[in-house]
């Protein structure tokens, strides 16, 4: 099973995604987790990369697929994979289909998570994360109920950036739904319900 995960920040995806890792043993490569491990590491990349971030913009698109190659390259990957926030536009898309061509990979869905935006910025305006471990919850949490570190607002989660991302995703990543359905793999799910509902659906499209 390799997947490619669609749909805007904050639509759930990655959270869809853990489930299928879970069930299921494939790789979950969300490129926003390599970004975090690139800026924590404080390596020339990551550096480059908390600058876009940070101002609500995409990383580059060769900074992104020099990570995602080098975790394709994985031992884990080769049980199948899902890739949660890459592609993120077309030519990131064309340079994916090559690179797994040359690997004798096929992509088997695009699996799209919607949910409208309104509803996003509400969710992650109210996001807290882990400093530690990197784990989500609401913002009456002040202590992370996994590790124990501190919960925190991250800069991509205030009100002012998510407005940014959403529009940077209408006019760079939409366009990727149409490209998807062009090559007859996608599949789409209502995002805007409770993760199990969801949940059910995804396994439904993608039939597993």
């Amino acid at each position: 099973m390799n997947i490619v995960l669609l749909g805007a920040p904050g639509a759930g995806k990655g959270t869809q995604g853990q489930k299928l890792v879970e069930d299921y043993g494939i790789a979950h490569i969300s490129t926003g987790d390599l970004l975090r491990a690139a800026v924590k590491a404080q390596s020339e990349l990551g550096k480059q990369a908390k600058a876009f971030m940070d101002a609500g913009q995409l990383a580059p698109d060769q900074l992104v697929i020099d990570l995602v190659k080098e975790r394709l390259a994985q031992p884990d990957a080769q049980k199948g994979f899902m890739l949660d926030g890459f592609p993120r536009n077309i030519a990131q898309a064309e340079t994916l289909d090559g690179e797994l061509k040359d690997m004798g990979v096929e992509l088997d869905a695009a699996l799209l998570v919607d949910v409208p935006f309104d509803v996003i910025v509400n969710r992650l305006s109210s996001r807290r994360t882990c400093r530690s471990c990197g784990y989500t919850a609401g913002p009456t949490v002040t202590e992370c109920p996994r590790c124990g570190g501190e919960m925190y607002q991250r800069d991509d989660d205030k009100p002012e950036t998510i407005n940014k991302r959403l529009q940077t995703y209408q006019d760079q990543t939409q366009p990727l739904i149409d490209y998807y359905e062009s090559h007859g793999i996608l599949k789409a799910v209502d995002g805007n319900r409770a993760v199990d509902e969801v949940y059910v659906d995804v396994k439904k499209v993608l039939n597993v």
